[in-house]
């Protein structure tokens, strides 16, 4: 039988994904195989045509059949990209979301005009926020904040990863209790699923990712509320808090965190699909 080429695993590969109906089939082809021979994605486009190295054959074969169980794409390839840094990732962390980079874009907007010395990532998870946060302000101080032991280990191989593992502190607690003294911005990625929602997650997302980083509750909002109740006392006066919220909850999470912060600027900020996505404290 002759040795198939890049090119042709590649299209069975598609085939058996899209068959099976699994999204963006293409898309998680490519980047499964770029990362079985050890390449970028746009490195693959340039070997299309070379035989397919039969010794990668069984990683290949295994990493689509993990795909063809739901297993998302960066939990098999152990990475996904975040405000353009590459992240390890594990089934001990959410797999950051594109959504997410809007706390990032609305903090460093607001950045030239602040002098931002300490900041707070609550829900750190895989370290995504307080990296980029550490990376793109490289006089700031951020602590990294999560309940789970697992998650910080993560967190902690990434900022050494990118070299801020002296500016990333992790801290391993409930909210903003874990923090020692007051902060400039607090940035929090917490759990906003509704307990309805999350009966009707993708199998991708229900079977694989950590349940506490997305169950909120009956409303999706047992954390936010505990979490705006205790973040005075962890906020520098003058400070802004970023919460990334439901695409539904924006009223009421802006209401909460009126009767919280009295005389607070609120803001709510979309995503590029016009949704609710982050709401924004300027105490």
């Amino acid at each position: 039988m002759n040795q198939p080429t890049v090119r042709q695993a590649l299209a069975r590969a598609i085939e058996r994904l899209t068959d099976a109906r699994i999204e963006e089939a293409r898309l998680d082809a490519e980047l499964l195989l770029a990362h079985t021979l050890g390449i970028s994605r746009s490195g693959l486009f340039l070997q299309l045509d070379r035989r397919f190295p039969t010794e990668k054959a069984s990683a290949f074969m295994d990493s689509i059949e993990r795909r063809l169980r739901h297993e998302p794409v960066a939990y098999i390839t152990g990475h996904k990209e975040f405000y353009g840094l590459d992240f390890r990732v594990t089934p001990d962390t959410l797999i950051p979301r594109p959504e997410t980079e809007l706390i990032v874009e609305k903090a460093l907007e607001v950045a030239p005009r602040r002098n931002f010395r300490f900041l707070a990532d609550i829900g750190t998870g895989c370290g995504a926020i307080a990296i980029t946060f550490a990376v793109h302000l490289p006089r700031a101080t951020v602590w990294a904040v999560d309940t789970s032991d697992r998650a910080l280990a993560v967190a902690s191989e990434n900022a050494r990863r990118h070299g801020v593992s002296k500016r990333v502190r992790c801290l391993c607690g409930d909210l903003v209790d874990p923090l020692p003294h007051p902060v400039d911005l607090i940035a929090a990625n917490l759990p906003y699923v509704t307990d309805e929602e999350m009966m009707r997650l993708p199998d991708d997302v229900r079977l694989f990712e950590p349940a506490a980083a997305l169950a909120g509750g009956q409303d999706g909002l047992d954390c936010i509320r505990r979490f705006l109740a205790r973040a005075p006392s962890k906020l520098r006066p003058g400070g802004i808090i970023l919460l990334e919220i439901g695409p539904s909850q924006g009223p009421r999470v802006s209401a909460l965190a009126r009767k919280t912060f009295d005389g607070a600027t609120i803001e709510t900020v979309p995503d590029l699909s016009g949704k609710d996505r982050v709401i924004a404290v300027f105490s």
